[in-house]
């Protein structure tokens, strides 16, 4: 594989946006990690059952998913209204305030600590409904059309690179307590923080005289009458939601695979180094052609992937599973954010970023309680493997559903048919 070009960071508010990406993805993987470990070993010590256990990490997961699907739409329209560049700034303050509050009630006990993660994930939801509509937004205003999907491959890039050092680190130094993953957020949150508020951006074009809720509901009508990213956007939703196993990783790390903090940092780290490879290997070449074909099989192999990591019983076999999970699920997103982006006019950007985080969110933080569900009902094991399965014949049903989707052939909107003189 020759070296992916760097010649894309010649513009320098996209190179300090990608870096900005980095640092503050990189910080939320360490707070992720120790938070998902403090939980649950907490609930184990206070005599919970496995199953018991595993569904307060699943209701973490709704405690985030509810502020943001309430907030989400409004955050949209304040993207496409308002300076997505200093609505971010707020965002990663925001977000550093939560960490250094959950740094400081780790310093007690138990009976502290669980509310406090709680508390952290509904505040953790507010302000996503707010962050990924901004920065979906500001990225194209940051490259040229036609670079726009080797910028995505690069963006998603700092992000899995993140995924794979974030969680390994925050697990190895989560063995001097949990106060020091959450002061290295801190701090990394900081200068993402400043990444952003010093970068220069073209002028944006907000929407003039726009009421909120006509907007939110012309971003809706947009995203129903585009099929092809309507398919795109609720197959994530569908396939993730039932597949998607991430928050019962301290489950299989502890009991499953009876390792610890860092071998938890080593599985959470496995799927963003089959993203990070796949989305290097997208970095140098971009998918141009039979994209359809390429996300559904994505999806159909993340389904495989996840029944082979629900039933391992190695800690190897495991970590291999979740890397190729992560791995085909980063065709997936590449193909749903390009074909979003490049289907999308600008001043409708924020907006249906919005609705797509709010499926992208109801299939990861909604995902997450579905799975602590489900593990309280059948256990870990037969739930992440029926939910691998399940995800697999609902991709099957999707390519029925949305035929355009399917068969698309490239990123761009198809040109309408000519009429005849």
């Amino acid at each position: 594989m020759r070296i992916p070009s760097l010649e894309i960071f010649r513009h320098r508010a996209y190179a300090q946006f990608w870096a900005a990406r980095w640092f503050g993805t990189f910080a939320v993987q360490m707070q992720l990690t120790a938070m998902g470990w403090q939980v649950y070993d907490a609930a184990r010590a206070h005599g919970q059952s496995i199953a018991e256990a595993a569904f307060v990490l699943g209701l973490v997961g709704l405690a985030q998913f509810l502020p943001l699907l309430v907030l989400s739409l409004f955050g949209g329209q304040a993207a496409d209204r308002y300076n997505r560049r200093l609505i971010l700034v707020a965002c990663f303050g925001a977000k550093a305030a939560i960490v250094l509050g959950l740094a400081i009630a780790s310093r007690f006990g138990p009976d502290i600590i669980i509310p406090a993660i709680f508390a952290a994930a509904i505040g953790a939801g507010a302000t996503n409904a707010f962050m990924p509509p901004a920065a979906s937004a500001l990225l194209p205003m940051l490259l040229p059309r036609e670079e726009l999907p080797q910028g995505i491959a690069w963006s998603s890039l700092a992000f899995q690179s993140s995924l794979i050092i974030g969680p390994a680190v925050g697990g190895l130094i989560y063995a001097f307590g949990p106060v020091v993953p959450y002061g290295a957020t801190f701090v990394l949150l900081l200068i993402a923080g400043a990444l952003m508020l010093t970068l220069k951006a073209p002028k944006q074009q907000p929407v003039e005289n726009g009421r909120t809720l006509g907007m939110i509901i012309e971003g809706l009508r947009f995203v129903w009458a585009q099929k092809i990213v309507l398919g795109a956007i609720s197959l994530d939703l569908v396939v993730v939601l039932l597949a998607g196993a991430v928050a019962l990783l301290p489950v299989f790390a502890r009991d499953i695979l009876h390792a610890g903090p860092s071998e938890l940092g080593v599985l959470r780290s496995a799927m963003g180094v089959g993203a990070a490879t796949v989305a290097l290997w997208l970095a140098v070449k971009p998918l141009r052609t039979r994209v359809g074909f390429w996300m559904f099989g994505a999806t159909i192999a993340f389904g495989l992937a996840t029944i082979a990591f629900g039933l391992s019983q190695w800690l190897w076999l495991t970590a291999f599973a979740l890397a190729v999970a992560g791995g085909v699920d980063m065709i997936s997103v590449y193909v749903r954010q390009t074909l979003i982006q490049l289907n999308t006019p600008d001043a409708m950007r924020g907006r249906v970023a919005a609705v797509s985080f709010v499926f992208i969110s109801a299939s990861n933080e909604l995902g997450d309680f579905e799975a602590g569900l489900m593990a309280r009902i059948f256990g870990p094991v037969l739930a992440v493997a029926l939910g691998g399965a399940a995800a697999v014949v609902a991709s099957l049903g999707w390519m029925r559903l949305f035929p355009e989707l399917a068969k698309a052939d490239g990123f761009e909107p198809a040109a309408p048919p000519r009429e005849a003189n």
